[in-house]
């Protein structure tokens, strides 16, 4: 059995993910915390390979939270679950750590698929939040920030690829992308880890950089 902590002031809302979370993912037990140290606390006592974190907490900031799951736990998942999509909360939760980001506005179907994206190798990612993403680093007089061991090329990807690396970095999800292309999404998923490979990248949100970087999209 796997544990997942929910940290979320919001008693529905922490309600609905504790009965989610074992629905989405079934051998999942959700543990979930009202504050900042009650999430503390929960962490010393239990190991989570998963975190739903809101950022806007009654003690302090769910992102100095992710901060401290990041490099005292690793290898958990942290995932942002808030009503603020803004550049100020996007970047300082993926900077401290933050393996997706769902905005809380959308559909709870939504958020739900979103979430199962975990299952298949992908990061969740609100599309809002990854244009969002496109849109700050393709900015006037912006360089994209993107990886420096990374020496990839347009050329070393084919021309599949660069089509599904276009897609992504325009926030499209794994099923629209293979619907638009005419192919299976575990066809998708195949194309999607290569892609990731070969540019060295592990999160959709350095494959929007990457993808400014070669030109592939821009911002309207």
């Amino acid at each position: 059995m796997q544990y997942s902590l929910i940290l979320e002031d919001h008693a529905e809302t922490r309600k609905w993910w504790l009965a989610e979370l074992p629905r989405i993912f079934p051998d999942t037990s959700a543990l979930a915390a009202g504050t900042v140290e009650e999430a503390r606390s929960l962490l010393r006592k239990q190991g989570f390979w998963l975190a739903i974190v809101d950022l806007k907490l009654p003690d302090g900031s769910g992102v100095d939270l992710i901060r401290k799951v990041s490099v005292k736990y690793p290898d958990t998942i942290c995932v942002v679950n808030s009503i603020f999509d803004d550049d100020h909360h996007v970047f300082s939760a993926l900077r401290a750590g933050a393996k997706g980001y769902l905005v809380k506005d959308q559909p709870r179907d939504l958020q739900t698929a979103q979430l199962k994206q975990i299952l298949h190798g992908q990061p969740p990612l609100s599309p809002g939040v990854a244009r969002r993403i496109l849109s700050h680093f393709a900015a006037e007089g912006q360089e994209p920030r993107v990886n420096e061991n990374s020496g990839a090329s347009s050329e070393q990807l084919t021309e599949r690829e660069t089509e599904v690396l276009r897609l992504i970095a325009k926030g499209f999800s794994r099923p629209e992308v293979a619907e638009m292309l005419g192919i299976s999404v575990h066809t998708v998923a195949t194309y999607t880890k290569s892609i990731y490979q070969k540019l060295d990248i592990s999160r959709r949100a350095e494959a929007v950089v990457e993808a400014v970087r070669l030109g592939l999209v821009r911002s309207n």
